[in-house]
């Protein structure tokens, strides 16, 4: 039995039996609807000892279980080893939902040690959704009558060492960088809100207020966002931010925007004053349900505000990169190419000594990439991840974890990287030696697959999902998939996962528009034996108009090789092995000028798959 955890569940336990609670919730989510949060706000890894990036735990009197994805159904299962945790995989057949479960440990249980206190269910209401809560409320209800609590945050009693929210200052992000002043994004968001029938918005999601008001800030891990609430319009706005992280610069820039600013803890009492300047009768407001708390969203919606309830308008205007941002985007490219090429012909020539294992990996990458102007660090944990471990899809080597790396096999590379110019996220799969049958069969499936969605052609507005089964075809044909997105939007100096549209096979309804980035990231994974992923970032860009409308294609921005030895080259069609050996040639003629004679030498191995 895991100690820590059997005592942290033991002092939340406390707290329930006092508070007449049948179970608790423990999201993976902060108040602004964050996917990576701040270490405050980690409360679902500090109880379960689940570190992976979504998840949630519910705790009861007599047991405990985690729901996750499948990217973490191997490390979750590993990770959740010697706790009370059982795993719920999400999406399989068999699993039931939060709500069906807590019915069955509360309202029916077949065993149980100690009698349900009660059938009420209790979350911090500050980290979950509006809408969110609505349908677990709604959930709860259809099964046995379970209520739900949202005025307690039970981690500020039992946490007793919980981290702070850093104080570090904010920086600006110019428009040398962002493309568009501040004070022309918010005309632009105060020309839609009144579309919208509203005045201002209230911004909870902390990338959509960085790019709003062009600031970075150190609040999160990769992430350059700051924890904050924004009240915005066409005239400006208010910012609600820990006053601390404000610079005098900082501070006359956002004066010079028609920003206000109040204290972070503030924002609360001035939504529960009548009387509130900021919030008052006047405004239309318009807030997101699911990006807005429940808590927060209860105190907006007062019958003395007039609140607009609608979708955020931001993601969406994000989400279309300017021309700052799409140069921005290849010079970040370029910098990531050149740390990848001398970092692949590294592999080659140190593998075989027998002395590098996955940490020694990453530790080179980052010295690689530290040499490179304007880089800020990683946009997330990077993933070395040798043989099996490639099969757990978000595996980060540590200490306990880490392996030597043998001559034979692969290693998946999943990277990213943060430059004031954009953001990067490229996975390579990379043989070190010997391969197998099966490793071969896969790897070229894969590339297939990772190609096909390179060469896709659509109308402007198709979603994601519309064009998601190009990647997974020639997978589906030999009777295997992969469970996770094919593909996600990538930010400017932001999150490396960025909305609001998506490719994956779940239906996501957000339109793709020219100038968007998207990555291209199919993979199989074989549990105990190998993972195979090759992902690019791609840019949506214009094919042609005729009289069936505007269409769009796919431009790759990243610029590394793809490993050719893997690949069994007579399953490639002719169109498949052209755009091969086309990216290959359009990355030696990029990275040449910036290679010595040495790396462009190695690099021409590249140019054409024979």
């Amino acid at each position: 039995m895991n100690e820590i955890t059997a005592q942290r569940l033991a002092a939340v336990r406390r707290v329930m039996q006092r508070e007449h609670l049948a179970a608790f919730i423990f999201p993976s989510t902060d108040p602004h609807n964050s996917e990576y949060v701040p270490a405050r706000w980690k409360g679902r890894e500090w109880i379960s000892g689940f570190d992976g990036s979504a998840g949630t735990a519910v705790v009861t009197m007599n047991s405990a279980a985690l729901w996750t994805d499948s990217r973490y159904f191997i490390a979750a299962g590993e990770q959740l080893r010697g706790t009370e945790f059982r795993l719920m995989r999400l999406k399989m057949e068999g699993t039931p939902t939060i709500a069906e479960w807590l019915e069955e440990q509360i309202v029916r249980p077949t065993t149980t040690s100690k009698p349900p206190l009660s059938t009420e269910v209790a979350i911090d209401g500050m980290c979950i959704s509006a809408d969110e809560a609505a349908r677990l409320v709604a959930d709860l209800r259809r099964h046995g009558g379970l209520t739900l609590r949202t005025n307690l945050d039970v981690l500020a009693e039992v946490w007793t060492d919980r981290p702070q929210v850093p104080a570090d200052p904010l920086r600006l992000h110019p428009t040398e960088f962002a493309g568009e002043g501040a004070r022309e994004k918010l005309r632009r968001l105060g020309d839609v809100l009144k579309t919208l029938h509203a005045d201002k918005m209230l911004v909870a999601s902390l990338d959509d207020i960085a790019w709003l008001l062009n600031l970075r800030g150190n609040d999160v891990d990769f992430n350059p966002v700051f924890v904050a609430y924004l009240l915005a319009g066409n005239d400006g706005g208010h910012l609600f931010v820990d006053r601390r992280k404000l610079t005098a610069e900082v501070e006359a820039y956002l004066a010079s925007v028609g920003i206000g600013v109040s204290d972070y803890d503030l924002l609360r009492p001035e939504l529960q004053r009548v009387d509130s300047k900021i919030f008052g009768r006047e405004h239309r407001i318009l807030a997101d349900t699911g990006e807005i708390s429940h808590s927060v969203f209860a105190l907006l919606s007062r019958k003395d505000r007039n609140v607009v309830v609608g979708e955020s308008p931001i993601p969406a205007m994000k989400a279309v990169k300017n021309s700052t941002e799409v140069e921005g985007f290849k010079q970040a490219m370029i910098r990531d190419g050149i740390a990848l090429v001398r970092l692949l012909r590294w592999l080659e020539q140190e593998v075989a000594g027998g002395t590098l294992t996955e940490i020694s990996v990453v530790e080179h990458l980052e010295v690689l990439k530290r040499q490179q102007p304007g880089y800020r660090g990683p946009s997330f944990g990077t993933i070395a991840a040798y043989e099996a471990h490639g099969a757990i899809v978000h595996y980060e080597p540590t200490p306990a974890t880490d392996v030597p790396l043998q001559p034979r096999g692969l290693l998946l590379l999943d990277c990213g990287s943060q430059y004031p110019e954009g953001t990067t996220d490229v996975t390579r799969t990379i043989p070190l030696g010997p391969l197998t049958d099966e490793q071969r069969r896969i790897y070229t499936l894969v590339l297939k697959g990772h190609i096909q969605l390179e060469l896709a052609v659509f109308p402007e507005g198709a979603s994601g999902t519309q064009i998601d089964a190009l990647a997974r075809e020639p997978l589906w044909r030999e009777g295997l998939n992969f469970l996770h997105g094919t593909g996600h939007g990538v930010g400017s100096y932001l999150n490396v996962h960025e909305g609001p549209h998506q490719v994956r096979m779940e239906y996501r309804p957000a339109p793709l528009k020219a100038y968007m980035t998207v990555t291209d990231e199919p993979g199989v994974y074989i549990e105990g034996s190998f993972g195979v992923r090759i992902e690019n970032t791609l840019l949506t860009v214009p094919r042609q108009e005729t009289a069936f409308g505007r269409f769009l294609a796919m431009q790759p921005l990243t610029l590394c090789p793809i490993a050719l030895s893997p690949v069994i080259a007579e399953w490639l069609t002719a169109e498949e092995r052209a755009w091969l050996n086309a990216y290959h040639k359009t990355v030696e003629n990029v990275l040449r000028p910036y290679l010595t004679d040495e790396e462009r030498q190695w690099l021409s191995r590249y140019v054409e798959l024979k």
